[in-house]
């Protein structure tokens, strides 16, 4: 099957140039237009999509080649934008960083060649004048499958600075397609694991959205970039589909969301929907039941360390949440959901589900890492192999239970988790498209247990 939706790929010589503000920004401008724009976001991030889905108004999705495979890359990417007029990627990193040690691995460039797209460079011109065609030439020449198709020049600080970088780069043969000011209303805040997500803040990432929207529109050629989009031309790829299992009744999975619970990716729900499940959304900070008939409960990545005193304070749903897991029932935790079901997250009691107590850190755990199920629970079969990802500055003592939920290599081998009846509780986040098999086991143990 060919997919030929219009596409780029935004990306940076570097973290912090402003590929979050251009391509939200991008976003935004083009939706303002009428356009039905898909937006993505490379690499694990749960953050930056929920900014392209207000910018949107549809679901941001992510695409990991690590977690997923490169192979499914092109496929999630169809799925995402089928029947869309436009989408735009947001690069991660620098743009040929990828996984440590990997190569190109998860990088930008990877998942632009892969999805056959052009890239537009947001380069910080803010300290240099003629090194900026110097730049743009090493980025354009080093990898011959990547195409750089234009540039943004962000950070720009005068008339005569943006001169400058214009002359610089006539030479340079990569077209200068948008030079942005600096403008403080843009800034989004940031905190312990990047900015602030959506979900916390609402009404003032609205205003901040709308914000760069309008630099986007007053500094760049929407024209130019749309028409660089369109020469991406066919991708060859099937999309992808979560695979459906007939059912003549669907069991309730109960699905934390809220400021406190924010990181998930949206293929998760399609899968556990397919798997037969009625997906039904709560929030622990303010829900003191779980949704009626709950079944199976999926609490997966967030902030609860900023809202401890808010999530311990909600008694009866702690309480309902310990007597679900005590039930037997399955119960699947990631990072944040693994922090909520402890005794106790700094020092404010929790669930108490896991014999085990959570508390902030100062040192910042990051990378991907290659898993496998150690015994067999409510998600894997023991053997199972899935590729995670850790991203938190908290630790949980100890770190594993009796029966662990994977062993981990990367950086060093070690085991991790719990798994104790129906209880699947780690600090790896994993993308279970990856792993089909992973929601339909969930879901046939909701049915079952």
């Amino acid at each position: 099957m060919v997919t030929s939706v219009p596409r780029l790929v935004v990306a940076a010589p570097a973290s912090g140039s402003g590929k979050t503000t251009v391509a939200t920004g991008l976003m935004a401008a083009f939706a303002a237009r009428g356009l039905a724009v898909s937006p993505h976001k490379v690499g694990p991030d749960y953050i930056d999509p929920g900014y392209h889905a207000l910018a949107t108004g549809r679901v941001g999705r992510n695409l990991d080649a690590y977690l997923c495979g490169p192979e499914l890359v092109g496929p999630l990417f169809a799925h995402g934008a089928s029947g869309c007029d436009i989408a735009v990627v947001e690069g991660v990193m620098g743009l040929y960083d990828g996984a440590a040690g990997e190569g190109e691995l998860a990088s930008t460039a990877q998942v632009a060649k892969l999805l056959r797209a052009p890239v537009v460079l947001v380069v910080d011109a803010s300290s240099q004048s003629r090194s900026v065609a110097a730049l743009v030439h090493g980025f354009a020449s080093w990898d011959p499958e990547v195409r750089i198709g234009g540039v943004i020049l962000n950070k720009v600080g005068s008339d005569r600075h943006e001169a400058l970088l214009r002359e610089a780069l006539d030479a340079s043969g990569v077209p200068v397609l948008g030079v942005l000011r600096r403008v403080k209303q843009v800034d989004t805040p940031s905190r312990h694991l990047g900015l602030v997500p959506v979900a916390e803040r609402r009404a003032a990432a609205v205003e901040a959205v709308a914000a760069m929207a309008a630099q986007v529109e007053a500094g760049c050629d929407l024209e130019a970039l749309a028409g660089l989009a369109r020469a991406a031309g066919a991708l060859s790829c099937a999309p992808w589909e979560p695979p459906v299992v007939p059912v003549t009744e669907r069991v309730v999975v109960a699905v934390a969301g809220g400021p406190a619970f924010t990181f998930s990716y949206a293929e998760h729900a399609e899968l556990l929907t397919a798997a037969g499940a009625e997906v039904v959304p709560f929030d622990p900070l303010r829900d003191e039941r779980l949704p009626e008939g709950t079944a199976g409960l999926v609490i997966g990545g967030g902030f609860p360390e900023v809202y401890a005193g808010e999530l311990s304070a909600n008694e009866p749903l702690r309480r309902a949440v310990g007597e679900l897991a005590r039930s037997g029932a399955p119960v699947a935790a990631e990072c944040a959901g693994l922090l909520y079901l402890c005794r106790e997250l700094d020092g404010q009691p929790m669930c108490g589900v896991l014999d085990a107590s959570a508390r902030m850190s100062e040192r910042l755990t990051l990378g991907y890492r290659d898993a496998v199920a150690v015994g067999d629970s409510v998600l894997a079969a023991a053997g199972t192999r899935m590729r995670g990802h850790e991203f938190h500055r908290t630790v949980v003592e100890p770190g594993a239970g009796a029966a662990p939920a994977w062993g981990v290599r990367a950086p060093e081998r070690r085991v991790e988790g719990f798994v104790q009846r129906g209880v699947h509780a780690s600090y790896l986040h994993t993308h279970w498209a990856s792993e089909p098999g992973v929601a339909r086991r969930f879901v046939e143990r909701c049915r079952t247990s």
